[in-house]
């Protein structure tokens, strides 16, 4: 994969006019979305929250025009100093934190807050789930329910019975459970503590490292409206895909041991990272890191799994396995019209049939990466991407919200490309020689 030259047009495209071309488009195109959203959604939570994005994005837009217009003032008048600042990257990410912050943290908490007040269409039913979760690992030592006992329930509460998620996900839900129905312990509010904590983590690592760029790297997973509306609504894929970016930072910056931690976290909360195990393990053995990354990596998503399987060894296997593969006693309401939703629909024995494309897809990139082992992050990222990309699109039962995972990575392999002094798996003795 030549990692180079795609890096070099990403690179061009990336700083026209001083990469404020796909900022002021990021944020128009943005702004239309949530307009849309705010008129035309049918779920109400998406609602909530496109008529408060709008103005956000609206805001960014021209505050985005602004910096640009002094942008080219500071370079044809060669300013330098704290000014040059407002109109450089350094404003421009000022300008994403704060636009991640309008757009999606605000939309949260005002949603938050009503739900706390009353409002039942103020959360998507993932949040429910994932407080159900946390209820029941703290009263029942495991956060699923038998089948048997899902079999029990009226029929419209069957769906909401199940829990498709790994037990590491419970954790998010247990503020409710142990302080009740008050706004902070929403579980999106939690989503969203953890997730800037982790994003600051990888941003100050990409950025110590030298490495290029992380501020459109920050905008793929934060003021892109499929990842801020996500997040205000839903939220539970965002703290996952943070700790799968951590994770590919630490291993950029050669940090093995705690990439294993980062990675081994996200795969403890959801079965969609373990790809993105394989890929960091392929990565590991091939640098010789293996052993400070496997233990992690592999380690904390068994762990999560003694006290479940302790109590109900089938419960979790009804709900993170049967479910999501459609031999649930209900049908997964994740039916986005990709190719894998419209096979599995449409032709005779099409679900067996989009289970083995993919199954052929895991086995080509498989043998790809045994036979060309990736040797740097950056190339680990675009295998990611592209390979849940497939994935995404092949899958019987997805949602559109899961691109956001191969957006991040695609984008973040710029972001992860080895500094002036910084190699995968390798470091550059240090000189006491001061430079000529």
């Amino acid at each position: 994969m030549q990692i180079g030259r795609i890096g070099r047009s990403f690179a061009r495209v990336d700083q026209a006019a001083g990469g404020y071309a796909v900022d002021l488009t990021l944020y128009a195109v943005s702004a239309v979305f949530a307009l849309i959203t705010a008129l035309n959604s049918t779920l109400l939570p998406h609602r909530a929250w496109g008529s408060i994005a709008v103005w956000a994005y609206a805001a960014a837009f021209v505050i985005a025009g602004l910096q640009f217009t002094g942008y080219l003032l500071t370079r044809r008048r060669g300013t330098t100093g704290r000014i040059s600042l407002l109109f450089g990257n350094g404003g421009r990410a000022a300008v994403t934190w704060t636009v991640w912050a309008a757009a999606a943290l605000v939309p949260l908490v005002v949603q938050a807050v009503q739900r706390a007040g009353g409002r039942t269409d103020r959360a998507q039913e993932e949040v429910l789930v994932v407080e159900h979760m946390g209820e029941r690992l703290l009263n029942d030592g495991t956060p699923y329910l038998s089948r048997d006992t899902i079999a029990a329930l009226p029929e419209g509460e069957r769906l909401m019975g199940y829990s498709p998620y790994q037990p590491g996900m419970s954790i998010f839900g247990l503020p409710r459970a142990l302080f009740g129905d008050v706004w902070w312990t929403d579980a999106r509010v939690w989503f969203a503590v953890f997730t800037a904590l982790i994003l600051i983590a990888a941003v100050w690592l990409l950025r110590s490292a030298r490495s290029f760029p992380t501020i459109r790297a920050l905008q793929a997973v934060t003021v892109l409206p499929i990842c801020a509306l996500t997040l205000a609504t839903g939220g539970d894929d965002i703290p996952v895909l943070a700790f799968c970016l951590l994770a590919l930072a630490l291993a950029a910056t050669d940090r093995y041991g705690w990439a294993g931690v980062a990675v081994g976290a996200a795969a403890a909360c959801k079965l969609f990272a373990l790809p993105v195990v394989a890929v960091l393990a392929i990565l590991a053995m091939a640098v010789a890191r293996g052993g400070r990354l496997l233990p992690g990596a592999i380690g904390l998503p068994i762990l999560v799994l003694i006290p479940p399987f302790q109590v109900n060894e089938d419960g979790f296997l009804e709900n993170v396995i049967r479910f999501p593969l459609g031999h649930g006693l209900v049908t997964s309401p994740a039916q986005s019209p990709f190719p894998g939703y419209l096979i599995a629909q449409n032709v005779p024995n099409g679900r067996y049939l989009t289970l083995g494309l993919l199954a052929a897809v895991a086995v080509v990139i498989t043998v790809r990466m045994l036979w060309w082992p990736p040797r740097t992050a950056a190339t680990a990222s675009l295998i990611c991407g592209w390979g849940l990309l497939a994935a995404i699109l092949l899958m019987p039962t997805t949602r559109f919200g899961y691109l956001l995972y191969p957006i991040a990575f695609l984008v973040w392999a710029a972001a992860l490309r080895p500094g002036r002094s910084e190699r995968v798996g390798t470091q550059e003795p240090h000189s006491n020689k001061s430079p000529a």
